[in-house]
C-alpha cells in the first residue's frame, strides 16, 4: 500500500471525512513488552511475568501494556502517511480515548485512520484524525481515539 501524500492544508482539506487507510501489520514481542516495561518502571506481573500470566491470568499469556499499544501510534501513522514540506509537527492532544480489548504477546495489531476534522489556525494545520488500533483475527479493537495533530507548513 502506498501512503497518502499531503503538501499542504488544501491537501489535508480534500480528505476530511475519508479513511486515509491503514498501517501494515505489526506483532507486539515479549521483547518489545519487557523494553516498554524497563522505560516506563510498570512490572506489573500480567505484562513481565511469562510463567504467571500462563497460570494465573485470564489471558493465558502475557499482555501488551495499553500504553505500549498507544505508543506505536507515531510510528504505524508514518506508514499511513507522509506529510512535506513542514517546519515541524506536535502532538496536540488524544481525546475520546477508549481501551477497548487487550493485546496479547504475539498478537498483530494495525492502525487505521480517517480524518475527521481539519482547521486552519492562523497558518497552523490542526487535523484531528479518528484513529482506530486493530487487533488481527479480533472483532474488537485494541483502542480508539481522537488523536489532534498540529502541522507547521512552510
Amino acid at each position: 500500500m502506498s501512503k497518502l501524500i499531503i503538501n499542504s492544508y488544501d491537501d489535508f482539506a480534500q480528505y476530511v471525512g475519508k479513511d486515509l487507510g491503514e498501517s501494515d501489520y505489526h506483532q507486539i514481542t515479549q521483547e518489545q513488552i519487557n523494553k516498554f516495561a524497563e522505560a516506563t518502571l510498570d512490572f506489573q506481573w500480567i505484562h513481565t511475568d511469562v510463567e504467571r500470566a500462563k497460570a494465573e491470568s485470564p489471558f493465558g499469556s502475557t499482555i501488551a501494556h495499553g500504553y505500549l499499544n498507544l505508543s506505536l501510534l507515531p510510528y504505524l501513522w508514518g506508514q499511513i502517511i507522509e506529510v512535506n514540506n513542514l517546519k515541524m509537527t506536535v502532538n496536540y492532544g488524544i481525546e475520546k480515548m477508549r481501551f477497548m480489548e487487550t493485546v496479547r504477546v504475539n498478537d498483530e495489531v494495525r492502525l487505521k485512520a480517517k480524518l475527521n476534522s481539519v482547521v486552519n489556525l492562523r497558518g497552523v494545520t490542526k487535523a484531528e484524525v479518528g484513529a482506530v488500533m486493530e487487533i488481527k483475527g479480533r472483532k474488537k479493537p485494541a483502542f480508539e481515539a481522537n488523536v489532534v495533530f498540529l502541522y507547521y507548513f512552510q
